[in-house]
């Protein structure tokens, strides 16, 4: 049996999560010093996920006059 187009996970291991499970906030909250082994582990506070973007076109520079004058 085959699975569907939709159900099927895509080969760049998928995008941005903006849930992160509890083990990966204890782990940013170590990062901040805003936790420490010990504390409770429920009522944690937010953690800020930020979205990483990758590539993307550069834009090109504006020819400077000089550049512009040796084209001519």
């Amino acid at each position: 049996m085959s699975i569907h187009k939709s159900l099927k996970l895509s080969k760049s291991g998928g995008g941005h999560r903006n849930v992160l499970t509890r083990w990966e906030r204890l782990q940013k909250l170590r990062d901040q010093e805003r936790w420490n082994d010990g504390d409770k582990i429920f009522g944690l506070p937010k953690v800020r996920t930020e979205k990483i973007k990758v590539g993307g076109k550069k834009k090109k520079a504006a020819p400077t006059k000089e550049e512009d004058e040796k084209k001519k």
